[in-house]
């Protein structure tokens, strides 16, 4: 059987491309043997990690407007989090799938890996911590009218989070591909609506109108979904659900230390102005920033 990566790999030859797994295997001890432990270095065109990663169309995308040094790391850092954005994306929806699929284990493990990457996405704001109000004055009118607000990335994260709201697709209407993508992540249940999905399918008291209902309007917190969690919390080891709370915890306290870090970053170089994309600026983040995510999780350690 061929291998999907040398079926798919557009740096083999064509008769590479026919091996097998076996075959391409057994062609890399080869080659590491007539080369005596040392990497390759002679190639025709560009080195396969080059094409293989896209390294010339990334570099090419930081393409500061101005002479100001510091904008370079805005512009990277900014880069940096869209592309752990879009792989929280994928961490995030498989592990609703799993839930919807009855896979606590599945979900507990795509829930795991990405705590890694938000710990990755919440450094990325030490790239910016030393920037000064000058610093960032000197390049702030090139972007015009941009925001961070306006990342279709960040706005199906908070989808996915339960942080429902239809006027947000708005800004995305001249995409249409994006504006449909988050539209149906709009009127799909959310991670921690899978989740209380499959507590009751579990048997756990979680109210019907929290079961099934409209999924683009936001989760509203429940004092009777909050009990509902309460009855899994004990210590026994295969407690899954238990699990699986507390991994959704995780997750939820480090998109509050993200939202955090972004209200010190913009309270440092900017202060109280008004946000370049029409927003009060630190008044619009500190709210959002004080949003429990899974609010019953937090709730529940009151009465636990």
């Amino acid at each position: 059987m061929l291998s999907n990566a040398a079926q798919q790999c557009p740096f083999l030859t064509g008769e590479e491309k026919g091996r097998t797994e076996e075959d391409l295997s057994a062609a890399r001890a080869r080659r590491a043997e007539e080369n005596k432990g040392q990497p390759t270095l002679t190639f025709e065109r560009n080195t396969p990690y080059v094409d293989y990663v896209g390294i010339d169309t990334l570099l090419g995308l930081n393409r500061p407007r101005t002479e100001e040094p510091t904008e370079s790391s805005f512009i990277i850092t900014t880069q940096v989090m869209e592309l752990l954005f879009s792989l929280l994306i994928e961490q995030w929806e498989a592990a609703r799938d799993a839930l919807e699929a009855d896979d606590v284990a599945g979900a507990l493990s795509w829930l795991r890996r990405s705590r890694n990457v938000q710990d990755v996405l919440t450094g990325s704001w030490d790239l910016l911590a030393d920037m000064t109000p000058t610093q960032f004055n000197r390049f702030r009118d090139s972007l015009g009218e941009a925001s961070g607000f306006q990342s279709y990335t960040y706005r199906h994260l908070e989808f996915l989070l339960g942080n429902k709201a239809e006027p947000m697709v708005r800004p995305h209407k001249g995409m249409t591909q994006v504006a449909d993508r988050l539209r149906t992540v709009l009127a799909e249940p959310s991670l921690y609506d899978a989740a209380l999905r499959l507590l009751h399918r579990r048997g756990l008291p979680v109210p019907e109108d929290k079961v099934e209902r409209d999924w683009s309007r936001p989760h509203e917190p429940d004092p009777n979904v909050a009990k509902a969690w309460t009855q899994i919390y004990d210590d026994r080891p295969d407690n899954e659900l238990l699990q699986l709370a507390e991994a959704l915890l995780d997750v939820a306290e480090r998109v509050t230390r993200w939202r955090h870090r972004h209200l010190m970053a913009v309270k440092r170089t900017m202060g109280g102005k008004p946000g370049s994309g029409g927003s009060n600026g630190l008044t619009w983040l500190a709210r959002n920033a004080e949003q429990d995510v899974f609010p019953e999780l937090w709730m529940l350690r009151s009465d636990v």
